[in-house]
C-alpha cells in the first residue's frame, strides 16, 4: 500500500500543478502579469520525473546510482518543485490575502 501511494502521489500533486498553472494563465492574463504561471508547468515537469523516478526504483532499486543522485531524484527534485510553486502561488494569488470586506 506504501508503495502504490508513494507512487501516486507525484503524479496527483503534478496534476494539481497543472491546475494551478492553467488558473494562473487565465488571472494572469486579466491582470496583465508576467508569464510566471510557466513555473507550475516547470515545477509538474520536476514532480513526473521524480515520480518517474520512484517507479524506476519499485521496479528496479537504484542501487547503482550513488546516494547523492538517488536523494536528488527521490526528495530534492520534489522540494525544490514545491518551492518553486509555493513561490509563485504567493505571487499570483497574494492579493485574496490582501481583500478586506
Amino acid at each position: 500500500m506504501t508503495a502504490a501511494a508513494a507512487l501516486i502521489a507525484p503524479i496527483a500533486v503534478a496534476f494539481a500543478l497543472i491546475v494551478m498553472g492553467i488558473l494562473s494563465r487565465r488571472l494572469g492574463t486579466a491582470m496583465r502579469v508576467h508569464a510566471y504561471y510557466i513555473g507550475f508547468y516547470a515545477a509538474a515537469l520536476m514532480m513526473l520525473i521524480s515520480g518517474g523516478a520512484r517507479f524506476y526504483t519499485v521496479i528496479a532499486p537504484l542501487e547503482r546510482l550513488p546516494e547523492l543522485w538517488r536523494l536528488a531524484l527521490l526528495e530534492g527534485l520534489p522540494a525544490l518543485a514545491l518551492t518553486l510553486a509555493v513561490m509563485l502561488a504567493w505571487r499570483y494569488w497574494s492579493w485574496l490575502l490582501a481583500e478586506r470586506a
